[in-house]
């Protein structure tokens, strides 16, 4: 495992929970602790003073990384907060819908000229998480080399924004900015025609766009064929040349005449149906998953990401090394083990 020689304190609440399962998975030997009383408070000071990593989300300036660094200079100190250690915002608490607001990433969801939509599954924690981690074994990395520890500081407002980082470049090239579009995508047309790219089937959704140039030719080709061999291909959508079709100089009523037969072609079709098509046809496409379809999805089952671990069910490894899915060693704590 990557990080067997290492130990992490973690003293993390939700929004950093996700950054010591990563490196608990890397094989870090990953300590949950509650130094809320006399005894926590002392037994954290000892175990700080041999740690490689400590993972927190308190308020900034609660740990003292120079006090801590001093016993341990080789110390990581991974703090994770809303904000930020500086700023106007530092002390500023928030839930996940305050740090996906903050962030933009509200204002790219939802329909156009309509309210900002939020992701009803909690997001930022995975982004802050992943990104604290990376910032961890940065900081890893650098501690080889010098011998000294850093303290990093992660924001999961900056964490969300490095999501978006398609959407300055709408303004660099259109001079516009992005806004949410619902099921459909925009910029692609200089006619600011928008496109499906969520489609309703038999049983719930498929992803699907009509593409230009050499990325669309082989799906629309396919696609048309498909529908004509249902019977469901009007005679001038099998007149179209595929080869010099593209997709930015077309207009909206043009997009509208294509989309409908295709529209009422997807919701003939089940989502199991859909993917079997577009593998058969090399389309680009994808049904919609659902916790239920990831749950019994055969690519998963495949790579054998599931675990049983003290008879439950759980979610594997995120990656495979040498073959090898990097295992759950044990589960997470119930509640009652926590207190």
């Amino acid at each position: 495992m990557l990080l067997n020689p290492y130990r992490a304190l973690d003293l993390t609440g939700p929004l950093g929970w996700f950054c010591g399962k990563i490196l608990g998975q890397l094989g870090a030997e990953v300590t949950k602790a509650d130094p809320e009383t006399d005894h926590g408070r002392q037994l954290f000071r000892e175990l700080a003073k041999t740690a490689d990593f400590i993972l927190e989300t308190f308020p900034p300036g609660t740990l003292d990384y120079r006090q801590l660094s001093a016993e341990n200079p080789g110390l990581i100190l991974v703090s994770i907060t809303p904000f930020g250690q500086e700023g106007p915002y530092r002390d500023f608490q928030a839930s996940d819908l305050e740090i996906m607001a903050l962030s933009g990433a509200m204002s790219l969801a939802g329909e156009k000229d309509g309210e900002p939509m939020r992701v009803t599954v909690p997001q930022s924690p995975g982004w802050v998480g992943a990104e604290a981690a990376m910032g961890a074994l940065t900081a890893l990395a650098y501690r080889s080399a010098t011998g000294r520890g850093q303290h990093v500081d992660v924001s999961a407002q900056v964490a969300v924004m490095a999501a978006l980082s398609h959407a300055p470049a709408f303004w660099d090239l259109n001079r516009t900015n992005p806004r949410g579009a619902g099921a459909f995508v925009t910029g692609r047309s200089i006619h600011g025609a928008m496109m499906r790219a969520f489609w309703p089937c038999q049983d719930g959704w498929l992803n699907f766009i009509i593409y230009g140039g050499s990325a669309g030719r082989q799906s629309n080709q396919q696609l048309v064929a498909w529908m004509d061999e249902k019977g469901m291909a009007p005679p001038w959508l099998k007149e179209i040349d595929w080869d010099k079709f593209e997709v930015t100089t077309i207009t909206q009523e043009e997009v509208d005449r294509m989309e409908a037969p295709i529209g009422r072609f997807f919701s003939t079709l089940t989502k199991h149906q859909f993917l079997e098509g577009v593998v058969k046809r090399q389309m680009l496409g994808y049904p919609v998953q659902t916790v239920a379809d990831i749950y019994q999805d055969s690519q998963l089952a495949a790579r054998k990401f599931w675990q049983d671990v003290a008879g439950l069910r759980y979610p594997g490894g995120f990656a495979l090394i040498n073959g090898e899915r990097l295992p759950i060693r044990r589960p997470a704590p119930s509640e009652e083990a926590r207190q």
